[in-house]
């Protein structure tokens, strides 16, 4: 097959790699991809949400799959163009998106399915986010409604720091993704965990499932990011965890789907709050993750491509590829300013070859004459297989400190406590 990966992080960068090794797998692109991405395919100077250009292009070099990667292809309508072109994809349309493109619409679509998940009100000024606030007790999430790259929820300890939040991001016209609108729910306490499940429009199965670390600073401390680390598999969850997932989440997830006339074909992220009552939803993501992608795809044997391949044409054949009982670690390597802003980087060393069962992948960055530059933020995620988790927590950053030295930046920060037992552990909320 002929591949086409749309996006130009380090989850496209890991999806390429993984691709690429698929036995059906005789050439990969990517769209606008990366360094990454271009050491093993061409990459087309393509925007990922411009569903015309990418249609016309992978008609003419006879793309036989494409893979959507960012929500902003998903939220973009670039499935839709896709497949009204006859091309095959492995994402969902723009409407089937909105489970994570708007928060608002997959909790209202939560609470008429019966999915467990946090209650919350919705907001649609100030003066009623004050309102609201005036009458709560105890932590508050906020949540922006539109897409915000990891950065459109605050959780606050009480209804005062909540209450400045929703005032600074009214008054300063400055809500996360846009918009006018917003939630406030009630946190739920226990231990966060991202199961990957694959859907083929009519069947839906958890795959895979992944810890991830969204603060900046260690401890869990400084804001929301897009992801600083994460490890797979989870550690400390009961078995019966798919199960659960599957019973209380993902079936009555489907049957509301197709209740309401919605064909999802993809992969859904499920970002869930475990306790005593089992599964809650935090949030969904209608694409793998980012980091989560690139501790995930390490553990995957078999032929990956046709597994997606299967899925995107409404059959799913699961016995195509497996997931290996080892342990991977990815530590993101990113500028000191990140996320409050992203310095670019310019003569990064390319050569971020590492020890076998060790693997780093590019962020969004461009390789020209033998260096590379990024745009900033998080500029690469380093992990790291092992027979145990603490084995693959010391490889990967065994890793990460010999690649730090050889690029040569020291504009690079990372957090020291990915997988560490104390975070793994701990409960939040």
């Amino acid at each position: 097959m002929r591949i086409l990966v749309v996006g130009n992080g380090a989850r496209e960068d890991a999806l390429s790699w993984r691709l690429a090794q698929s036995p059906s797998c005789e050439a990969i692109f990517a769209a606008p991809g990366n360094a990454g991405t271009g050491s093993r395919g061409a990459n087309w100077e393509i925007s990922a949400t411009d569903g015309k250009g990418l249609a016309d292009r992978a008609l003419r070099e006879d793309i036989d799959l494409v893979v959507l990667g960012p929500e902003t292809a998903i939220a973009a309508g670039v499935g839709d163009r896709l497949r009204e072109a006859g091309i095959t994809v492995f994402g969902p349309n723009r409407s089937a998106g909105r489970l994570e493109s708007s928060k608002i619409f997959a909790k209202r679509f939560m609470e008429r399915h019966g999915i467990p998940t946090a209650k919350a009100i919705v907001i649609h000024s100030l003066d009623a986010a004050r309102s609201a606030l005036s009458q709560w007790k105890g932590g508050v999430v906020v949540k922006a409604d539109g897409l915000a790259a990891g950065k459109g929820v605050v959780i606050a300890p009480g209804p005062d720091v909540a209450r400045a939040v929703v005032s600074d991001w009214y008054e300063g016209s400055r809500i996360p993704g846009g918009g006018l609108d917003l939630l406030l729910e009630e946190p739920i306490r226990g231990r966060e965990v991202s199961v990957f499940a694959i859907c083929d429009g009519r069947a839906i199965v958890p795959f895979a499932a992944a810890c991830d670390y969204k603060r900046a600073g260690d401890g869990d401390s400084g804001p929301n990011t897009g992801g600083m680390g994460a490890y797979s598999p989870p550690n400390g969850f009961p078995d019966d965890l798919d199960d659960a997932v599957r019973e209380r989440i993902l079936a009555p997830l489907l049957r509301g789907l197709l209740a309401e006339g919605e064909e999802y074909v993809g992969v859904l992220y499920c970002g869930l709050m475990w306790n005593a009552a089992g599964p809650h939803v935090i949030e969904f993501n209608a694409r793998f993750g980012d980091p989560e992608t690139q501790v995930l795809v390490p553990r995957i044997g078999g032929d990956f491509a046709m597994l997606l391949h299967s899925a995107a044409q409404g059959a799913m054949d699961l016995s195509l590829a497996t997931v290996s009982p080892q342990r991977c670690v990815g530590v993101v390597l990113a500028t000191s300013d990140y996320p409050r802003s992203s310095t670019p980087l310019r003569g990064l060393d390319s050569d971020v070859s590492l020890p076998q069962g060790c693997q780093a992948f590019w962020g969004a960055s461009t390789l020209a004459d033998g260096t590379v530059s990024s745009g900033g933020g998080r500029v690469l995620t380093v992990t790291a297989l092992g027979e145990t988790l603490d084995e693959a927590r010391s490889r990967a950053y065994e890793s990460v400190k010999g690649l730090a030295g050889r690029l040569g930046s020291a504009a690079l920060t990372y957090r020291t406590d990915i997988a560490a037992p104390a975070t793994w552990q701990s409960e939040r909320g």
